[in-house]
């Protein structure tokens, strides 16, 4: 890239940001200025964010944008824009798939279930082992021996040309609808943290997005890579910082339960009842499943595999990934452990709005912004901000890749000089960007509770799409047509269980629906798996249907 065309890129990365924070920063002032005078802010010792918060924020987001262009200059092809030298540091590239993967969904998700549900999702870790053993030493050894861009490069191979668009369409499918709920989750939550009326929610939707976008379409994956680094640092920070005041404030580390509290639902180790909502070997196994499809079936995975050198080096990135992810996520269980002593201590400091059953997911941010010190909440906050931006900068990213590889170079619309390839690559991730921000806009209308909504909605997808590896890389008889027939019937029961509250009835005891969403994943990848292996053996063969006719 010439150096007209980085100042340029700089120049209008940099101009964006600064006209969105100007806006979101009139917008927080002009709303506290009312809403601080309520009797529900009375009681808190914090107006909101401050001044120095605010530098703060804009300081991380402005410096992301840098990081976009340092990279950015030294990029040459399509190839070091989606994965790199191909030679990447594993264990930079496996904290990049944890904050990938976590998203401030999680960061909000795990303290707001572990408040007003209970600890039983912390569980979830003892996962991680067997997740590790069935994807370093089953899949990695596989994936690792063809070096692509796309995943689903892989499929076409075995499967043909029309089972490859099936996985990159769901692919797109999947991270659109994700990214779209987590920029919208995050946005809400910001509001609350910056003190802020709900109706300008799309102007930080746009914020956070933009930036993202702005960062990512200039730097590619390397720039992706960094920032997903100092996110994670600022991530667990965050919930380090949260607990340590907590106990401060509490005079100690009282609030460590030594019962089951009132406020939590019945969580069993394990239930034959469908409706039970969250059980501990329910959580043990999903959790085993979507560590294992998501290596195994997402762009956003296996693009960070090959960014690693070789078979070694990808498992101790993903051995990272895991260690990484067990750390923060037990440190938000006890950042919500944490905000469950405080409210009972102090249930006068709370806001009418935040209740410790009902609306446990207002709890975290509304402490960050309001019992925080100045200054400290600014740090928080960018650590939220930074959440959604690791996985709106990795998702884009990998999208990006995707339809180059999978739509645009395969069917040989490609720019025809490389120069020209990587500009349409920056083009097309902006693109995508605008999309995910438009489509945050519709979230507002999903309804339930954090865990549950992105259980029954990134789920729907996560174990069928793996079952198309599956079949190509481990089932010699897999045939395009039983493959199909398998997606099919997968994602049906997904749909079938992930709504069947407002498909059947909810329960009207407990408001439940009558099946738990803990079973979408493990249900849809065995009807998967066991329909697409049936239709195979059963439906003729491609090469034999002419012969027949």
């Amino acid at each position: 890239m010439h150096a007209f065309d980085c100042l340029r890129n700089r120049s209008i990365g940099l101009l964006a940001f600064g006209m969105i924070f100007s806006s979101v920063g009139t917008a927080a002032a002009e709303v506290q200025a009312t809403s601080h005078s309520s009797p529900a802010a009375s009681s808190e010792a914090v107006p909101g964010l401050q001044l120095v918060d605010w530098i703060l924020i804009a300081v991380y987001a402005a410096s992301t944008i840098g990081l976009g262009y340092y990279y950015g200059r030294k990029q040459r092809t399509t190839r070091e824009y989606f994965v790199g030298t191909g030679r990447m540091n594993p264990l930079l590239v496996g904290v990049s798939l944890f904050a990938t993967l976590l998203s401030t969904i999680s960061y909000l998700s795990v303290p707001g279930e572990t408040v007003g549900k209970g600890p039983a999702m912390l569980a979830a870790k003892l996962s991680l082992p067997f997740a590790y053993l069935i994807v370093a030493y089953l899949l990695l050894p596989v994936y690792m021996k063809q070096r692509v861009t796309s995943a689903y490069e892989l499929l076409e191979a075995r499967l043909g040309i029309g089972v490859r668009l099936l996985g990159a369409t769901m692919f797109v499918l999947l991270r659109l609808i994700w990214m779209s709920l987590l920029v919208f989750l995050a946005a809400r939550a910001m509001t609350v943290m910056m003190g802020i009326d709900p109706k300008w929610i799309p102007m930080v939707v746009a914020c956070t997005g933009l930036v993202a976008v702005i960062y990512t379409s200039l730097g590619g994956l390397q720039a992706v890579v960094i920032t997903d680094l100092i996110q994670t640092i600022l991530l667990f920070g965050g919930a380090v910082l949260v607990i340590a005041t907590v106990t401060y404030e509490l005079g100690g580390f009282v609030w460590i339960p030594t019962e089951w509290h009132s406020n939590w639902d019945s969580q069993p180790l394990i239930s034959f009842d469908p409706k039970t909502r969250v059980t501990v070997f329910g959580t043990v196994l999903t959790m085993l499943i979507w560590y294992v499809c998501t290596a195994g079936g997402d762009q956003t995975s296996v693009q960070r595999f090959m960014a690693t050198g070789d078979l070694r080096a990808a498992r101790r990135a993903y051995a990272t990934q895991l260690c990484v992810a067990v750390s923060v996520t037990l440190m938000l269980g006890l950042v919500g452990l944490a905000l469950l002593g405080y409210a009972e201590a102090n249930p006068g400091h709370l806001p009418s709005h935040v209740h410790i059953k009902d609306s446990a997911d207002d709890l975290f941010p509304w402490y960050i912004a309001y019992r925080l010190p100045m200054g400290i909440s600014g740090l928080v906050v960018s650590a939220m901000f930074a959440a959604a931006m690791s996985s709106i900068d990795s998702g884009v990213n990998s999208i990006t890749a995707v339809v180059m590889t999978d739509f645009l170079d395969r069917f040989g619309w490609r720019p025809k000089t490389e120069k020209g390839h990587v500009l349409a690559a920056r083009l097309l991730a902006f693109s995508i960007g605008v999309v995910v921000v438009v489509g945050s806009s519709f979230m507002e209308h999903v309804p339930g509770n954090i865990t549950a909504v992105t259980q029954k909605t990134n789920n729907l997808l996560v174990a069928p799409l793996f079952a198309l590896f599956f079949f190509a890389l481990f089932v010699p008889f897999a045939k395009p047509a039983g493959v199909l027939v398998g997606a099919i019937c997968g994602i049906t029961s997904a749909v079938l269980i992930a709504f069947s509250g407002p498909l059947f009835g909810f329960d009207p005891e407990t408001g439940w629906d009558p099946i738990s969403f803990q079973w979408v994943s493990p249900v849809s990848l065995v009807v998967n798996l066991l329909t697409g292996t049936i239709a195979s053996l059963v439906l003729p063969s491609s090469r034999s249907r002419p012969a027949r006719v």
